[in-house]
C-alpha cells in the first residue's frame, strides 16, 4: 500500500466528480485526508465516502497547500481560476475539463501514452481528456503497430449526462411530458431532446465545427502521438442518459488484416471484444463498466484499406472519472 496523500475534488457535486471520488473508495486508493470542494451554490451538502458523509465546501477559500493532489472536475473556468492556486501551493493537478493548455496539461490515456508522464516538471499536471477522446484512444492505441493509420473518421453518438445532471434532468422530464401527451417546453436544450437527435452538441465555431469536435481532434491526436493525423468527427446527442457511443472508420494505406485486428484488441487492456455477429450497447453492456466494448469489426465494402468498428462506453466512468484515477495511481509516485 502505498502513502496515503490528501486529495481535493472540485466539482464533488457533479455527475463526474461524484463518481470520480466512488471510484477512489472502490480502487481503494490510498487518500489520507479528502477534501470536497464545490462552488457557492454546492457547497454544504454531503458525499459519501467510506461510509461516511463528506461535507462539500466551497473552492474559493480552499487552501490548496493542505493538499498533494488535486481533481479538477468542474468547468473550464474553474480550472483556469483555481489551478494556478494549486500548482502555486505544490499542488499536483488532473484537470478533466480542458480547461488547460497542452503544453502546460498534457493529455494522457494510460492505455495509450502513460510514458508522457516521465519528465514532466513538478509539481505535475496533466489533463485527462474528452470521454470521446479516451474511447478512441483505447481502441486506436493497440493498432498503432498494426496498421499504417492515414485517416479516422468518426460519429460520435453522445449520451446527454456529458452536460451534467441538469441535460439528465432535462432529458427525463421532456421523456415524461412526452409519454404523458403533455406539451412540451425544452429548458436545457434549444428543442426536444426526448425520442430526438440533435446535429450537433454545444455551441458551434465560425467554421461550423463544434468546441468538443474541435477538442476532440487535438487530444486524439496528441495521446496517440499522430500529430499530422487526419480526422473527420462529427459529434450528436442522442436521448440516452449514460453511455456514449462512436461509429468509427479507419483508413489505412495497406491493406486490413482483420484476423490481426481483432487479436490485437483482443489482447488489449480495458477492451471487450464483442464476438462476430453481436454487437455492444450503452444499456446493456457499457454503462457501469470499466472498459471499451468493440464491436462489428469489420473491413470496408470496397476499400481493402478500410476498417470500420462500433465503440461504445460508460462516458462518465471509463471516459472521465476512471481515467483521472488510474492517471492518479500513475501519478503518486511523483506526489508523495
Amino acid at each position: 500500500m502505498s502513502q496515503p496523500i490528501d486529495i481535493a475534488v472540485i466539482g464533488a457535486t457533479g455527475t463526474v466528480g461524484e463518481t470520480l471520488v466512488q471510484i477512489l473508495e472502490e480502487q481503494d486508493f490510498p487518500v489520507g485526508t479528502l477534501h470536497l470542494l464545490a462552488s457557492n451554490e454546492s457547497a454544504g451538502s454531503g458525499v459519501m465516502f467510506r461510509n461516511k458523509s463528506l461535507r462539500v465546501r466551497e473552492v474559493d477559500s480552499f487552501d490548496f497547500s493542505k493538499v498533494k493532489l488535486a481533481f479538477f472536475a468542474a468547468g473550464p473556468s474553474v480550472t483556469r481560476s483555481f489551478a494556478p492556486r494549486a500548482q502555486a501551493a505544490g499542488c499536483a493537478v488532473i484537470d478533466l475539463s480542458g480547461g488547460l493548455p497542452a503544453e502546460q496539461a498534457p493529455a494522457l490515456v494510460p492505455e495509450a501514452n502513460a510514458a508522457r508522464l516521465e519528465n514532466l516538471p513538478k509539481p505535475l499536471q496533466v489533463s485527462s481528456p474528452s470521454a470521446a477522446a479516451v474511447a478512441l484512444a483505447v481502441a486506436l492505441a493497440p493498432l498503432k503497430g498494426l496498421l499504417d493509420i492515414e485517416r479516422v473518421n468518426v460519429t460520435a453518438c453522445l449520451a446527454v449526462s456529458a452536460q451534467g445532471r441538469e441535460a439528465v434532468n432535462e432529458l427525463a422530464r421532456q421523456t415524461a411530458e412526452l409519454l404523458n401527451a403533455r406539451p412540451l417546453e425544452p429548458r436545457f436544450f434549444d428543442r426536444q431532446m426526448a425520442f430526438n437527435l440533435l446535429a450537433q452538441v454545444g455551441a458551434n465555431d465560425a467554421e461550423g465545427h463544434g468546441l468538443l469536435e474541435r477538442r476532440l481532434v487535438s487530444e486524439l491526436r496528441e495521446v496517440l502521438d499522430l500529430p499530422a493525423l487526419k480526422i473527420s468527427v462529427s459529434c450528436i446527442q442522442v436521448p440516452v442518459f449514460f453511455g456514449d457511443s462512436y461509429s468509427v472508420s479507419v483508413q489505412s494505406r495497406e491493406p486490413i488484416d482483420l484476423k490481426a485486428v481483432n487479436a490485437a484488441l483482443e489482447a488489449a487492456d480495458s477492451i471487450e471484444l464483442v464476438e462476430e455477429g453481436d454487437y455492444p450497447t450503452p444499456v446493456g453492456d457499457a454503462v457501469g463498466q470499466d472498459v471499451v466494448y468493440v464491436g462489428r469489426v469489420r473491413g470496408g465494402i470496397d476499400e481493402a484499406e478500410q476498417l470500420n468498428l462500433w465503440l461504445t462506453t460508460d462516458n462518465v466512468r471509463k471516459g472521465a472519472a476512471l481515467n483521472a484515477v488510474q492517471l492518479a495511481q500513475l501519478l503518486i509516485k511523483h506526489v508523495v
